[in-house]
């Protein structure tokens, strides 16, 4: 998979991520997406070490979680970190 490719994989899996996780993570859609490329990098480097998963397709079920679940993960700690600014 290209790199342009896996850019607009991270922007929609951040999308999803977003309208998944309850509440508000702070940093609005424009941070949220950057985090969710952040993530599906994320997932994607923790899919092949992990599992072997292959992540060469764009359309692959595999692929698509594997980048969602890392856009979670990554907004679950961008908001334990905002939060954690923000009650200072």
């Amino acid at each position: 998979m290209g790199f342009f490719a896996f850019l607009i994989l991270g922007l929609i899996a951040g999308a999803i991520a977003k309208a998944i996780l309850p509440g508000n993570q702070g940093g609005g859609w424009f941070a949220t997406l950057l985090l969710g490329v952040v993530g599906a990098m994320l997932g994607g480097v923790l899919g092949s070490f992990l599992f072997n998963a292959p992540l060469e397709e764009f359309w692959s079920l595999q692929t698509w979680a594997l980048a969602i679940g890392g856009a979670i993960i990554v907004l679950l700690l961008w908001g334990l970190i905002a939060g954690r600014k923000k009650a200072d």
